[in-house]
């Protein structure tokens, strides 16, 4: 039987996920904004990779026990 996760570490996922929501949100409007097209791709790369990440994040925290 699986036990629930501790408060803190609950806390520290909810941290992780606000962190990364803010590095996703920034890539996305800057992306917009930027001409050079090698950095186009790496905000790209970015923004997928912090959306696997947060998709990650919302599956631990729905294992978590309140």
């Amino acid at each position: 039987m699986q036990q629930g996760y501790a408060l803190h570490e609950t806390l520290e996922v909810h941290e992780l996920a606000g962190a990364r929501t803010v590095g996703l949100t920034k890539s996305k409007t800057m992306k917009a904004l930027v001409s050079d097209d090698a950095l186009k791709q790496l905000m790209q790369a970015d923004v997928e990779l912090s959306t696997r990440h947060l998709e990650e994040l919302r599956d631990i925290l729905k294992k978590a026990k309140r």
